[in-house]
């Protein structure tokens, strides 16, 4: 047996203490890759119940689920696209389209002069994510969504950052490059709607940045790698079940490229539970610049000198897995520990790793 367990009672404090942190600022409960990894429509009702009645989607499948729940709730789509399919699809669905491009401001027109409708959108700005988004040089483009894509209504623009956990000057630096575009577009004549661009981490760190709403996503999950004084928890951990007893020799090893070796007999757990799960799953640096490369050469260094042993609780108390994590098995010394065939197993591990584990919200 195994399944991710969402704690309800500490989501539901979580999402209360944020609604309330936030005031009079309307909140986006950002529901992107299947809710965070719990689920995005039970997710999405505890946000509902306790005061979130925004959601923001970057899937079509997401918004699909929540149309159908929530017939009058505001959907913004975060991520842009110009597929026709999808927009019509979007369209459908009253969802909420993101423009990023003169390109894509087009395409959307388009869909909706075709269907003798009209799109509501949210503006994207690029101040450095590098992804969707004009660049706030590109005012003239910006303005042209207003002057010339008469199908087009919009009711909102956003950028995001991308340092807000760790880089206050270049938080500040986007902060001040968004709302100075934001300024040109009023004093151009035009109206920009509902002005957003705090994320959970900008959330908690600059209050004085929230403007007209604010967007929130891992920060309900108790997950956001800032200090704030919210006391949010961490709600949820993997819950599996001991599926073999066993005790080995001195000598014997364990798990592939017999990565560890008992100094003395060791009773052993074995849990079907690996990176396959989400569970430790083999570590790979995807940044490229020099000073990236040596930060993560100087932790694995730091790893050799002091090795960190990855733990499990089984009935309540710690274990060191041995050896490496296996693809769906995974090895944890249990020598002491009063424990039997289907003893429970918690894991401390994110959502956002699960792959072919069941959620049950408890």
């Amino acid at each position: 047996m195994k399944a991710y367990i969402v704690e309800r009672a500490a989501l539901v404090r979580n999402i209360q203490s944020i609604v309330a942190e936030a005031g009079e600022t309307p909140v986006w409960g950002v529901l992107k890759g299947n809710g965070y990894g719990i689920g995005a429509l039970p997710f999405a009702r505890l946000l509902w119940d306790n005061g979130v009645e925004r959601f923001a989607v970057t899937e079509l499948r997401e918004a699909e689920q929540l149309r159908g729940a929530f017939p009058d709730a505001p959907i913004l789509m975060l991520r842009a696209t110009n597929d026709p399919e999808e927009i019509n699809a979007l369209l459908d669905l009253r969802v909420i389209l993101t423009i990023g491009s003169a390109a894509m401001a087009e395409a959307v027109d388009r869909a909706a002069q075709e269907r003798a409708d009209v799109a509501e959108v949210h503006l994207c700005v690029d101040t450095g994510m590098g992804r969707y988004g004009f660049l706030p040089t590109e005012l003239e483009q910006i303005l042209s969504v207003y002057r010339a894509q008469k199908h087009l209504a919009v009711s909102g623009i956003f950028t995001h950052f991308h340092s807000a956990f760790c880089s206050e000057k270049a938080t500040r630096q986007q902060f001040e490059q968004f709302t100075a575009l934001v300024e040109r577009i009023r004093n151009a004549g035009y109206e920009t709607g509902m002005v957003h661009c705090c994320n959970s981490a900008a959330f908690l760190r600059h209050p004085e940045m929230r403007l007209d709403a604010v967007r929130i996503g891992s920060a309900f999950l108790g997950r956001v790698g800032v200090s704030h004084g919210l006391k949010l928890q961490r709600i949820g951990y993997l819950e599996c079940t001991v599926e073999e007893l066993r005790t080995l020799p001195t000598g014997h090893t364990v798990g592939y490229g017999a990565g560890f070796r008992c100094k003395q007999p060791t009773r052993i757990a074995v849990i079907c539970v690996g990176w396959a799960n989400g569970f430790a799953p083999p570590r790979e640096n995807d940044l490229h610049r020099l000073r990236d490369r040596l930060r993560d050469l100087f932790h694995s260094l730091i790893g050799l000198l002091r090795p960190k042993n990855i733990l499990v609780s089984v009935e309540g108390q710690n274990c060191r897995t041995l050896g490496h994590i296996g693809m769906v098995h995974a090895v944890v010394d249990v020598t002491g520990v009063e424990c039997a065939l289907g003893s429970r197993v918690t894991i401390e591990m994110s959502p956002l790793h699960l792959r072919g584990v069941k959620i049950h919200y408890r």
